[in-house]
């Protein structure tokens, strides 16, 4: 009978191991996204040498280099660009590391996933690429970097039917750092003459709102195309 319950708590303990050893793996990937949120590049680095997920998923659907994304931890997001970080996953708010660090003017983070290839089609919850709320929110380096480091598609329209010119005019303000967005998308081939859903088109919108520098600088581009 001894010999028996022996046997059965061998068994017993034997079916809880692998139970254990997923719960210890799934604590080992959500303390390597806590730590990436908080920039604790040590600990992030130790978690991944001991076996953590690098590319494990939180309840916000955050992988452990776009927590560390949010919080611009520039030193974390390039110790899990080398370990091999995939950083065209989406999390819930469709944010990747490209795209949020392009919308949020965090340059060396977008140099970052520019050098490591980062999937420049992949689109926000707005359908739009990083280009497009770079220029509404008048982030002259980033869309410098965009335009002449990627591919990225300068006429790409989003969801509002709006490209990155577009939303430049209607978001910006009319400021010097718009002005010089409105030049760099002219100059890298934006269409200068392509409407909003109503039609409108970017010289209506900016002679509409006053912008008169930038009211130029598209007129002088639609005369350029008519005159080809």
């Amino acid at each position: 009978m001894l010999r028996l319950s022996a046997i059965l708590l061998i068994l017993l303990l034997s079916a809880c191991q692998p139970n254990l050893e997923k719960e210890e793996v799934q604590n080992m990937d959500h303390e390597l996204i806590e730590y990436a949120e908080q920039g604790n590049t040590e600990q992030v680095r130790q978690l991944l040498q001991s076996g953590a997920n690098i590319n494990a998923t939180d309840e916000q659907g955050r992988t452990a280099v776009m927590a560390a994304t949010y919080h611009n931890h520039v030193g974390t997001v390039e110790a899990l660009i080398q370990a091999g970080a995939d950083i065209n996953i989406r999390d819930k708010q469709l944010n990747n590391v490209f795209l949020y660090a392009g919308a949020e003017g965090m340059v060396e983070i977008l140099r970052l996933a520019i050098e490591a290839d980062a999937d420049v089609t992949l689109t926000n919850r707005f359908g739009g690429t990083a280009l497009i709320p770079a220029s509404d929110r008048g982030h002259v380096e980033i869309v410098q970097e965009l335009l002449t480091r990627t591919d990225i598609d300068v006429n790409h329209i989003n969801n509002l039917n709006w490209t990155a010119l577009l939303e430049a005019v209607i978001l910006g303000d009319g400021s010097e750092h718009y002005q010089r967005i409105v030049k760099l998308l002219l100059e890298h081939g934006a269409d200068a003459g392509f409407p909003d859903g109503n039609g409108v088109t970017p010289l209506q919108h900016a002679r509409e709102r006053g912008y008169q520098e930038i009211e130029r600088i598209l007129l002088d581009a639609v005369n350029e195309e008519r005159g080809k």
